[in-house]
């Protein structure tokens, strides 16, 4: 009989989920089967801040695993990935997208413009802080950190101590509690992460398993994941910074297109620079570079400098 393969994963629930997701897809197209081994990262130990940990925190333990050869293949939520190509390792599929969205998870099921002035709101991200912010909705906005249950558990939980959280959607419908969503934020007011809702399935460059793991690759998740990160990796800033952006495809006179759009929130939320760029999904990289570059002409660099 054939061993399983080994995918190496963090031990949260949202990992472990998205992990068993991608092992059953990749037994169903391939017949292989696969067995789900736990690593500890660094993020996972800690409890400071994620703007504070820095980029990669969640990722390093699992990429080093695979080097040396404890796993055969890793799952990562992309949104966690340094923008940068790692040495020796390969993105061998974008399975298919989960909504990028942001959601709200109040009491009351109240929407975000329902919450009265004062109400206390919860979220980890600098990116999400910082748009809330520029709502000027009059609400006390809370860094918090935690899985998505505990997350959750601070508006519903006995322990609650928040009106509301706001998280990807993609983490609370993997969980199976997408029936708890108040509300799903529209990107006009709430831009997503780059990468926000999509994984990376991750081997060896010369790993055997490269073609076997194309199999679960979505072409069109991928070219939207690519364009999202080439404007992130050419603004320099890291997952933690006030940066967001939304790739969707459609189609257009000429076959699909990319239509890409990105935000560069100061912390505060009282500047903000939003732009958008499209073009075709094989342009998909350079369409985050010049989407970029034109973040940048407008002074994009003067509202992230201050994260740092």
């Amino acid at each position: 009989m054939t061993a399983p393969l080994r995918l190496g994963t963090r031990g949260s629930a949202l990992a472990l989920a998205q992990s068993q997701l991608t092992a059953d897809a990749l037994t169903a197209a391939t017949g292989r089967p696969v067995e789900l081994v736990r690593i500890v990262t660094s993020g996972d130990r800690s409890t400071a801040p994620v703007a504070q940990l820095g980029v990669g925190v969640f990722v390093s333990a699992l990429r080093d695993a695979l080097l040396a050869g404890e796993i055969d293949f890793a799952v990562h939520s992309y949104k966690d990935l340094p923008t940068g190509d790692h040495p020796g390792l390969h993105i061998a599929a974008v399975p298919p997208r989960e909504d990028p969205r942001d959601v709200l998870i109040s009491k009351g099921e109240r929407s975000l413009a329902e919450l009265p002035p004062g109400a206390t709101i919860g979220t980890g991200a600098v990116r999400r802080i910082a748009q809330l912010r520029a709502l000027g909705l009059e609400l006390q906005v809370t860094p918090i950190r935690g899985n998505v249950d505990s997350r959750i558990a601070r508006v519903h939980g006995p322990a609650a101590d928040l009106d509301a959280v706001v998280l990807a959607r993609a983490g609370v419908a993997r969980l199976g509690r997408a029936a708890e969503i108040t509300e799903t934020l529209d990107p006009m007011l709430m831009l997503p992460a780059p990468a926000q809702g999509a994984l990376a399935v991750e081997c060896r460059a010369d790993s055997d398993l490269v073609e076997l793991l194309a199999a679960l690759d979505h072409a069109p998740s991928r070219a939207a994941v690519v364009a999202e990160r080439a404007m992130l990796a050419t603004l320099e800033a890291g997952c933690s910074a006030p940066v967001a952006a939304h790739a969707e495809l459609a189609e257009g006179e000429n076959g699909d297109e990319i239509y890409l759009r990105g935000a560069v929130i100061s912390p505060d939320g009282s500047r903000a620079i939003r732009l958008s760029r499209t073009g075709t999904p094989a342009d998909a990289a350079e369409i985050g570079k010049a989407l970029a570059a034109d973040l940048l002409d407008a002074g994009a660099d003067t509202l992230m400098g201050s994260t740092e």
